[in-house]
């Protein structure tokens, strides 16, 4: 099965509930990846957490997870 990228956020908790609604939802994203090391977030770039889900599942997770993001951005303080 093929995976690919739906979306990137800079927080992994963030990355997390995303995942989880995801899933909630009958989706099948991947887990999110660590850089490997503890205390390093995230070894491989400053643009943050890649969220995948299989390919027949890209439409429709994208379309979940954008509305999902901007839920928890509006909530913010």
């Amino acid at each position: 099965m093929k995976f690919a990228p739906i979306i990137q956020v800079k927080n992994q908790s963030i990355a997390r509930v995303l995942i989880v609604a995801l899933r909630a939802h009958g989706f099948h994203p991947l887990d999110p990846r660590e850089g490997g090391l503890p205390g390093v977030p995230n070894l491989f770039g400053p643009e943050g957490f890649i969220v995948e889900v299989p390919e027949d599942e890209v439409a429709d997770a994208t379309l979940l997870a954008t509305d999902l993001l901007k839920d928890m951005q509006g909530s913010a303080p």
